[in-house]
């Protein structure tokens, strides 16, 4: 018996991920940001997106186990890469920079206890070039940092999956699909600082490197759809540092947020009861019920949100992501 099974990421750049001077050549065109992926994608959508310009690099990994008298007796991979290109330009005059992808990394199967584990590294720089500083010798750099996600994928003899994000670069958003197309996932934190200044394929898994990644929960279906018509507000964006409060337990409030990066914990009476990350929308208890915020919300990471007043958005959507909040009761 054969059993198959997948997980996939997509990378994209949305508004707001790049700060200060560096955002000017995404302003005056030369670049652009990505709108923000389907919550469901299956293999074709990938050269779909490719062909729209809406992602910057896909990692497929799709793999197989065959099944005999309840033993694995082989194991393989199936999946692949998808590298975007960049187009942009000024005025009426567009230069589109295919993307330079790397040999996909497969490691080799490894069985045990009934159970065979797959990892594939997928990786791209943009064609453009990048002047940019480095924290080594030469500090200038002309190409681009490397963009990679490397994804773990679990296949029991028994039709369990188990899927995870080994590592990922701190630059641009990264969304993972289960093996049904479903949005599972998101990058919590993206760094261009750390990006560009860090991040060449010396530092990458084709130079032997590999970097964690925080990664944070989707959000309800409801918020996802509120996210756009927040924007579409013009919020005012807020920053915080790792520690700072967002919300705090008690205190009155009647501003309503969209985490736009970084990672938060909820806290019920000093209890952590929920961690949330992008997309997520906070503080609607506050408005609706004209009271106090219900708990203290605290950034485990820089952080970025965007604020919008009490009235910027519908009572019965706000109820709606209410009711699959109600976090102080969980």
């Amino acid at each position: 018996m054969r059993i198959e099974s997948s997980v996939t990421s997509v990378s994209w750049i949305p508004s707001e991920a790049i700060t200060g001077v560096n955002r000017l050549p995404m302003d005056l065109g030369i670049g652009h940001y990505d709108p923000a992926p389907p919550d469901h994608v299956s293999d074709g959508m990938l050269d779909e997106l490719k062909k729209a310009d809406r992602l910057r690099a896909a990692n497929r990994l799709a793999a197989w186990i065959q099944v005999e008298d309840g033993q694995i007796v082989d194991a393989g991979y199936s999946g692949r890469a998808v590298v975007g290109s960049t187009t942009g330009g000024i005025g009426p005059a567009k230069v589109t920079f295919p993307g330079i992808g790397f040999p996909v990394l497969q490691k080799n199967p490894v069985i045990e206890h009934g159970v065979a584990r797959f990892v594939q590294s997928v990786g791209a720089r943009t064609g453009a070039p990048l002047p940019r500083r480095i924290d080594r010798p030469p500090y200038i750099r002309i190409t681009g940092p490397t963009t990679w996600v490397t994804l773990g994928l679990e296949i029991g003899a028994d039709g369990t999956v188990r899927h995870e994000v080994v590592g990922a670069s701190p630059f641009p958003r990264h969304w993972i699909y289960d093996s049904s197309g479903s949005l599972v996932e998101k990058s919590g934190v993206v760094d261009w600082s750390e990006w560009t200044r860090v991040h060449d394929h010396d530092r990458s898994p084709w130079g032997g490197v590999e970097r964690a990644a925080v990664m944070a929960d989707v959000e309800t279906e409801m918020e996802r759809a509120l996210s756009g018509e927040l924007m579409g507000q013009k919020p005012k964006i807020r920053k915080l540092g790792e520690g700072d409060h967002l919300t705090t337990q008690g205190e009155p409030g009647n501003e309503v947020y969209l985490v736009l990066d970084g990672m938060f914990d909820v806290e019920v009476d000093g209890e952590v009861v929920a961690e949330i990350g992008p997309g997520a929308i906070v503080g609607e208890r506050a408005v609706l019920e004209g009271g106090a915020r219900t708990s203290t919300v605290r950034a485990t990471t820089t952080a970025k949100v965007a604020a919008v007043g009490p009235d910027a958005l519908d009572t019965r959507d706000l109820a709606e992501v209410a009711s699959g909040h109600r976090r102080e009761k969980s």
